[in-house]
C-alpha cells in the first residue's frame, strides 16, 4: 500500500482521519465521530496541527499520549465536555513539573485516533506520526510500550465534572487494574495522560505511521464510497486483508460490565454466505469469529472488522444492531503483537479462549 507521510493536519483532514480510525479500531476505541468534532472545532480555534516522525524529536523530549477510557457504550449518552484530555495533560505536566514537547494517539482506532488531534491542537503541540498499537486494544497495558518495558505511570484520570486523579502503580497491567475501577466512579469513561516518556525511548517503542497510514486508509474508503463501490475489495487489496463473511446481525447481546463493552454479535449470511452462521465475541474491539463449531476465521492480535454491506462504512460494537446487513473484514496485526511478549499481552488465551495463535492468512489461506 502507499502510503503519503502526513505532515499537517486540517480539518479538512478530519473526515477521512474518522473513517481511517473507525476501521483500525476493531469496532472499539469510541466512535471516532466525537472526537472529530472535538478535533475540528480546536483547528478551527488554534490553527493546524504538525504531525512530526518520531526520529525527528530530541531524545530528551518529553512525549505524552492522551486517551479515553471506558466503555465506548457509554460515550453514546455521557459525551465529553471538550476538556477532560487536555486537562489531564496539564496535570500530568504539573506533576511532572515539565511541558511535554509532543502528544501522540496510544492506539490507532477510534475515538482515540481523534482525540490527541484535539489535545495537540488546543496546545499549540505537533503530534507524532504513530501509535501504541496499530490498531485498538481494551486495556492499558496492552502496547507495545509495555514490550519496550516502559511504564504506565505517573498517570492521570480526568473527568467531565473538573476531578484528577493520579496513579503510581508498580507495573502496567496494576495500571489498567485500578483506573479501571476508577473509571467506573467516573460514569464508565474517563479521559486520560499515561506512558510518559523520553524521545530515545519513544524512537524504539512506538508503531511508526499509524496516523498517515489512517489518513490513506479513510481515503480509500471515502474513495469507494463516493464511487458507489463497497470499499472491501480495495482494501483487501491494499492491505492484505481477508473478507471473512457477509451477513445480516441475527442477534446481539451486549452489556456494560466492569468499564467494558462486552458481547457476542451473531450473524446468519447472505449471498456467497447464504446458510452459514458465524459469532463475533468482543470486549470493546471484536476479539474472534468463529463458525459454528467454534473453529475460527479470525482471533486477536489480528483485525476483525465490521463494515456496512451497502457503504462498507466502519461499524462499532455499540452500534451494532439487530437487522444490520454487513461484511467481516480481517487484515494481520502488526509482527509485534505475533510475538511470544506480544501474544502473552493480547493472545486469545489472556482473554480466556482455550486457543492458541493461528494467524489470519493461515485460517484463511
Amino acid at each position: 500500500m502507499t502510503i503519503d507521510p502526513l505532515q499537517i493536519i486540517h480539518t479538512s483532514d478530519m473526515a477521512d482521519i474518522a473513517l481511517g480510525g473507525a476501521f483500525l479500531g476493531t469496532g472499539g476505541g469510541g466512535d471516532p465521530y466525537i472526537g472529530k468534532l472535538m478535533a475540528e472545532q480546536a483547528i478551527e480555534a488554534n490553527g493546524p496541527v504538525r504531525v512530526v516522525d518520531v526520529d525527528t524529536l530530541d531524545d530528551d523530549a518529553l512525549i505524552i499520549p492522551v486517551a479515553m477510557m471506558g466503555a465506548p457504550t457509554v460515550m453514546l449518552e455521557k459525551l465529553p465536555n471538550g476538556k477532560e484530555a487536555g486537562n489531564a495533560l496539564k496535570a500530568l505536566e504539573a506533576y511532572l513539573g515539565k511541558t511535554a514537547d509532543a502528544v501522540f494517539c496510544i492506539e490507532a482506532g477510534g475515538l482515540n485516533s481523534t482525540i490527541p488531534i484535539a489535545v495537540a491542537a488546543a496546545a499549540g503541540l505537533p503530534i507524532v506520526d504513530g501509535d501504541g498499537m496499530g490498531r485498538a486494544f481494551p486495556e492499558l497495558q496492552m502496547v507495545s510500550l509495555t514490550m519496550h518495558d516502559l511504564q504506565a505511570t505517573p498517570m492521570v484520570m480526568a473527568d467531565e465534572k473538573g476531578n484528577s486523579l493520579v496513579i503510581n502503580t508498580v507495573d502496567n497491567l496494576s495500571t489498567e487494574k485500578f483506573a479501571r475501577v476508577a473509571t467506573v466512579e467516573m460514569g464508565g469513561a474517563a479521559l486520560i495522560a499515561l506512558y510518559p516518556m523520553r524521545g530515545r525511548d519513544a524512537k524504539k517503542a512506538i508503531l511508526k505511521g499509524s496516523m498517515s497510514l489512517i489518513k490513506s486508509i479513510g481515503r480509500i474508503i471515502e474513495a469507494e464510497q463516493k464511487a458507489n463501490r463497497n470499499p472491501v475489495h480495495e482494501l483487501s487489496t491494499q492491505l492484505n486483508g481477508h473478507r471473512l463473511f457477509e451477513g445480516r446481525v441475527h442477534d446481539v447481546d451486549r452489556r456494560t460490565e466492569g468499564g467494558f463493552a462486552r458481547g457476542t454479535c451473531t450473524l446468519s449470511g447472505l449471498g456467497p454466505d447464504e446458510g452459514a452462521s458465524i459469532t463475533l465475541e468482543f470486549q470493546n474491539e471484536f476479539l474472534i469469529a468463529r463458525r459454528p463449531d467454534g473453529a475460527p476465521l479470525a482471533m486477536t492480535p489480528d483485525l476483525i472488522c465490521l463494515l456496512d454491506l451497502e457503504t462498507g462504512q466502519p461499524i462499532t460494537t455499540e452500534q451494532i444492531r439487530y437487522g444490520f446487513r454487513v461484511i467481516v473484514f480481517g487484515l494481520p496485526c502488526n509482527p509485534q503483537w505475533r510475538s511470544k511478549h506480544g501474544l502473552e499481552l493480547v493472545g486469545p488465551r489472556y482473554f480466556g479462549y482455550e486457543l492458541d495463535y493461528q494467524p489470519i492468512e493461515t485460517l484463511n489461506g
